[in-house]
């Protein structure tokens, strides 16, 4: 499976042409699928480019995906820096008017269990990020922590996310994060000068991936991209 991630938290700073609106994320999605996603992550965004987890923003987003591709999976983040209190983070999932199909819960943030068991009780599948570097050099201690989890069973992946940027050393990092996890549904993904090399590892070992203007701004040859149909494409000629 080869997942696009539209936005991110970044900015249009960044990339002038990141996707903040409903619209926007829609017409990206369109244009994803059709060169090759099958499932998509998204962050839904304030009109001023900030993320949000408001339920008037998350149904308008994924409502707006889902309208313009339907029957492919749309799912959400709930990065700890759209909402800090996870008590909050908590009541926002509850209080949500649409649900997305999945969404992402950061394993080492505070309150990521509480989130993912709301998330579960809504019947929204989980995709449980493990960050390579959020504790421990390789992210061995945050994946026993996920194992340890009475949580850990129920979710839908484990979305190994892979901190390193050196493209020399991304990909023994990710080895490491894999050892460490052990068997079960992983997508496996790098960002900014690891996420190409982490993608090809992911197509070798037979892993699902994800590329996107989240993850990385830059084509493997260095050039540009228009959008995130020409990440999702060549994204295909690696893994195909």
């Amino acid at each position: 499976m080869l997942q696009v991630c539209l936005n991110g938290a970044r900015t249009r700073a960044e990339f002038a042409g990141l996707p903040v609106s409903p619209a926007e994320l829609a017409a990206e999605a369109v244009a994803a699928v059709a060169a090759g996603a099958s499932d998509i992550h998204l962050h839904p965004k304030e009109s001023g480019g900030a993320d949000s987890l408001e339920p008037a923003v998350v149904a308008a987003a994924v409502s707006a995906v889902r309208d313009a591709v339907p029957g492919v999976p749309v799912g959400v983040t709930t990065g700890a820096w759209a909402e800090p209190d996870p008590a909050r983070r908590v009541a926002l999932v509850h209080a949500w008017t649409v649900l997305p199909d999945h969404a992402s819960v950061n394993w080492h943030e505070d309150g990521a269990q509480d989130v993912a068991a709301a998330l579960l009780g809504r019947g929204v599948g989980v995709e449980a990020g493990i960050f390579s570097g959020a504790s421990g050099a390789d992210g061995a201690d945050g994946a026993a922590k996920f194992r340890a989890s009475a949580l850990s069973s129920r979710v839908l992946r484990v979305l190994a996310e892979i901190t390193d940027t050196d493209p020399a050393t991304a990909s023994g990092t990710a080895r490491a994060l894999l050892d460490a996890l052990g068997p079960g549904p992983i997508l496996l993904h790098g960002e900014d000068g690891g996420a190409w090399p982490v993608l090809t590892l992911a197509a070798t070992l037979g892993l699902d991936t994800r590329v996107g203007l989240e993850d990385v701004l830059v084509l493997p040859d260095g050039r540009v991209p228009a959008g995130n149909a020409d990440l999702v494409r060549a994204a295909r000629r690696l893994t195909s």
